[in-house]
């Protein structure tokens, strides 16, 4: 079974903001599979299951995403590498795609608090959104919406960004680098 978390805040006006392209994912994924949803209010997340994996979007904002993370994968029995985290990333540029296992955070709070509940050895799906010029906006630009152009190249990076995480269930992830990172 693959844990499968899209990152984001939860709310109508963050629904398109760059912070959110994790939620995307999930949004996109959900709407090409047959799903169940599973109710568990001490999941603390929005949770769909289809065949063998969830698809999960934590309902506890960025900065809570690993309380959400560690109930799941308790109430499953799961291993780190059956995890696989979706999040924006400021240090790729827009569209880049990478894949990897463990690191730092990266000042991203939502992985920060991923690895504090439960390491930091889980695949991590990050999709660039770039950054803007000065540093002191970064919070800002996280939280703004994907303008028109960038929406319009997520109709691409989005699909490309699945079948890599299809490719990762079966594939090791120097196998699914090679075969999808983007730059």
């Amino acid at each position: 079974m693959a844990l499968i978390v899209g990152l984001g805040n939860i709310g109508e006006k963050y629904l398109l903001t760059r912070h959110n392209i994790g939620f995307m994912v999930i949004d996109k994924m959900a709407k090409n599979l047959s799903t169940t949803t599973i109710n568990k209010s001490n999941f603390k997340a929005d949770v769909l299951k289809s065949s063998n994996d969830l698809l999960v979007k934590p309902k506890t904002f960025m900065n809570l995403s690993g309380d959400a993370v560690v109930a799941i994968k308790n109430y499953y029995k799961l291993e780190n590498e059956e995890i696989i985290v979706i999040h924006d990333d400021l240090d790729l540029p827009f569209g880049a795609v990478k894949f990897k296992i463990g690191g730092g955070h990266g000042g991203h709070n939502g992985l920060k608090s991923i690895d504090s509940h439960i390491g930091k050895d889980y695949i991590r799906v990050r999709i660039g959104i770039g950054k803007p010029q000065n540093k002191e906006d970064v919070v800002n630009y996280v939280l703004n919406n994907f303008s028109k152009e960038e929406l319009n190249r997520l109709k691409d990076i989005i699909p490309h960004t699945i079948k890599a995480i299809d490719a990762l269930k079966v594939e090791s992830i120097n196998e699914v680098k090679s075969k999808f990172t983007l730059k």
